[in-house]
């Protein structure tokens, strides 16, 4: 099937509708009575992903061998859509521990899989990402970190920065350079950040997703078995990339989330709130506001089924993940603002969530790629490297 057909014929069918129909539940059950105070702790709610394997949301792009629902990137979409629309926190934990668990099952030897894929699919083992570092960001292929031979093993050495779900996880996906300079030279590696020598050095306190844990990991002469290795030497930065590709998906659907929490707020606030005599609604000021927020949250919800649709029909396009992912986020920013701006000075306030939107949206449009690389990619799509 090509791009452009698997694109045309894409449609959500009654197993992804069932899966966003139970995330949404869950959502609106678990997490929305819990989410303000959250937020404003700072908590990471460990024992929420023990209750998401109960629906199977932790094993959504698992396959049912390994323990898995199998369900593929079009129901991972819709369900981290659904929990965006309540806490994009616990929408970004599932989207990469998705991620991770897809580059096991896509660049992991057998054994790997095995020992690996069951665990992630239940609650009891969450997956963490360690890529970036204090010069290594965006330009992944300059990471650093270092992983030396030792016997049949490797001596991991490095400081990793903003590492996704790294103080709970039970799994760590890292990048460190074996060879010499520029992406050929990285491998990835699956580290269990119990092994000695592992250790956080701190937890990143942020603007936005304060239900989602983010922190710093240095390896300090870390030795890992052979096993360790994910795929071969040199082979770590298209690793990255696989999974970042999945990812960007992800990070697209949690846009939609927030976009989408974005326009019921709206909504709501708009036909209740009087003014004037009306709703403030009913003046165009608000209105066009709101006719906007939702065709553009049409329009980026098209661009992530369709990225969905073709990475389940084996084709995934870089290019209409990066679309998805630029666009989605993109708007989910700024039509968080615009939903501030309608509620007034309630939205400046932490008595109604936009305030938190706002907040929440902005990483959307830096973390998996920031939105210059996004246009970078789909620009060499069009011209090629110019």
């Amino acid at each position: 099937m090509t791009d452009r057909s698997a694109a045309a014929r894409f449609e959500i069918t009654d197993e992804q509708r069932q899966i966003a129909a139970l995330a949404r539940e869950f959502a609106q059950k678990e997490i929305a009575p819990h989410i303000a105070a959250w937020d404003r702790e700072h908590y990471f709610p460990r024992s929420l992903y023990t209750k998401m394997d109960a629906i199977g949301l932790m094993g959504v792009l698992v396959d049912e061998r390994y323990g898995g629902v199998g369900a593929g990137y079009g129901a991972y979409a819709l369900a981290v859509e659904e929990l965006a629309r309540v806490d994009a926190g616990s929408a970004v934990t599932l989207s990469v521990h998705a991620m991770i668990g897809a580059a096991i099952a896509k660049l992991g030897n057998e054994s790997q899989r095995q020992a690996w894929l069951p665990r992630l699919s239940g609650g009891d083992t969450i997956a963490g990402f360690a890529l970036t570092e204090s010069d290594a960001g965006s330009d992944a292929g300059a990471i650093r970190s270092t992983a030396t031979r030792r016997g049949d093993g490797y001596v991991l050495r490095g400081r990793k920065q903003w590492c996704t779900n790294g103080t709970h996880a039970g799994v760590v996906m890292a990048m460190f350079r074996t060879g010499g300079v520029g992406p050929k030279g990285v491998s990835a590696f699956l580290v269990d950040p119990k092994t000695p020598g592992v250790s956080v050095e701190r937890e990143t306190e942020k603007l936005g997703i304060r239900t989602s844990n983010t922190c710093d990991l240095a390896f300090d002469d870390v030795y890992v078995g052979p096993e360790a290795l994910l795929g071969g030497e040199g082979e770590g930065f298209g690793g990255a990339m696989t999974a970042l590709q999945g990812g960007r998906i992800g990070i697209a659907a949690q846009a939609v989330g927030i976009l989408a929490a974005c326009l019921d707020a709206s909504v709501k606030f708009a036909q209740e709130r009087v003014a004037f005599g009306k709703p403030v609604g009913a003046f165009e000021g608000v209105s066009f506001k709101i006719a906007r927020m939702a065709t553009d949250l049409e329009a980026a919800r098209l661009l992530v089924y369709r990225a969905a649709a073709l990475a389940d029909a084996g084709t995934p396009s870089a290019t209409l993940a990066s679309q998805a992912k630029f666009f989605a986020s993109t708007a989910a920013r700024t039509h968080a603002s615009e939903a501030l701006q309608i509620h007034g000075g309630y939205g400046f306030t932490t008595e109604f969530p936009v305030e938190r939107y706002y907040r929440d949206a902005k990483i959307t449009e830096i973390y998996e790629g920031t939105s210059e690389i996004q246009q970078i990619i789909i620009a060499r799509s069009l011209l090629g490297r110019l």
